[in-house]
């Protein structure tokens, strides 16, 4: 049986117009009410250790998550969140460019995946209302009664993890890479290694270092900024 072609997207800056954690954050805090705003100066010191290497982006994202979330948060309040979050990003934090590759790409009869950093817990309810067909992003663990713990589940879907979950995800699928063709769109040089593995890799609104490798590369950019 044939597979449809792929069209794979990732999240943050390439179809939204921030990255969306530090946002998703304040959504919840919003949600929490004002006296959870002391939180950001603290989580603001777990980002300046980041960025003197002290630890890595997994261990930043668990950091901020239990600050700002808690240790353990109910599945069904975390969904209410997130599905909240979900609807405001798609009402104002899209690019229109994005969008619109988004139906031609559908139209195409692609099969749409994001695939994303981002927590899944979030990502599948943006994808959801996006049209998208499926979700590669990081897990959390779980608790025994469900709750969703501020522990990331396997790897962060970063870099070259993210290669990883995606072939993980289409073997899981029973798609034979030769059997189908992958559009790749991404606004960040961590993402080499699926430009690298895609047919039709595309950077998207690239910072500099990834405009550097798609001049070597040859690599069409796209800006859906403008």
């Amino acid at each position: 049986m044939g597979h449809r072609d792929l069209a794979i997207y990732d999240m943050d800056k390439t179809i939204t117009r921030v990255a969306t954690w530090t946002p998703f954050l304040r959504h919840a805090l919003k949600e929490r009410g004002r006296g959870a705003l002391w939180l950001l100066p603290i989580a603001g010191i777990a980002v300046a250790g980041y960025a003197l290497k002290f630890y890595g982006r997994d261990r930043l994202k668990e950091m901020t998550h239990r600050l700002v979330l808690g240790r353990a948060v109910p599945d069904a309040r975390l969904i209410e969140t997130a599905r909240a979050f979900a609807r405001a990003t798609v009402a104002t934090g899209l690019l229109n460019g994005a969008k619109a590759r988004i139906e031609a790409d559908r139209a195409e009869g692609r099969m749409l995946v994001l695939a994303t950093a981002s927590y899944r817990f979030y990502a599948q309810e943006i994808a959801q209302l996006l049209g998208f067909d499926a979700v590669i992003a990081t897990d959390c663990a779980r608790g025994d009664t469900g709750d969703v713990l501020a522990r990331i589940d396997g790897e962060n879907c970063y870099g070259a993890a993210k290669l990883r979950a995606i072939e993980a995800w289409a073997q899981g699928q029973g798609i034979a890479r030769g059997d189908v063709a992958v559009r790749f769109y991404s606004d960040h040089v961590s993402d080499a290694p699926v430009f690298e593995w895609a047919d039709e890799p595309f950077p998207v609104n690239a910072h500099a270092p990834l405009k550097a490798l798609a001049r070597r590369r040859g690599w069409p950019v796209l800006d859906w900024r403008k």
